[in-house]
């Protein structure tokens, strides 16, 4: 079921994909690359951005990060609105994220100015999203 949510502004540390590579492939390393800097994941929150055909994998920056030295680039994820796909037990669904993605990019209403959004709310729970006017 589609529903709309209003996404903020949200500044990350982030990690590329490489381009060459299909977009799974990309995530995959892209993640490993990210999370292998961290000493823990406690209260940090995951999104997986898609820029046209780069992957971007992108953690949320904690109190714990504030004042250090960040061991990854920051950027924010344009904030908005965004229509949305909820998938549950997303680890052993992996295959309803590009389709959610392609229901999602086929509305009317699709601005292509913003990327496309994975937000992994949890280890279960995970949100596909797309900017919309």
């Amino acid at each position: 079921m589609i529903s709309e949510v209003v996404f903020p502004d949200t500044t990350v540390m982030y990690v590329d994909g490489d381009e060459a590579k299909p977009i799974p492939e990309q995530a995959k390393k892209a993640f490993n690359t990210l999370e292998d800097k961290f000493t823990s994941f406690k209260g940090r929150k995951f999104f997986g951005v898609v820029i046209g055909n780069k992957y971007r994998a992108c953690s949320s920056i904690t109190d714990y990060d504030k004042g250090s030295n960040l061991p990854h680039p920051t950027w924010t994820i344009p904030g908005g609105k965004y229509a949305r796909i909820r998938i549950d037990n997303w680890e052993a669904n992996t295959k309803k994220i590009s389709l959610a993605f392609e229901e999602l990019f086929s509305l009317d209403n699709v601005d292509f100015t913003r990327p496309g959004i994975e937000y992994y709310r949890s280890q279960y729970e995970l949100y596909v999203m797309v900017p919309v006017n």
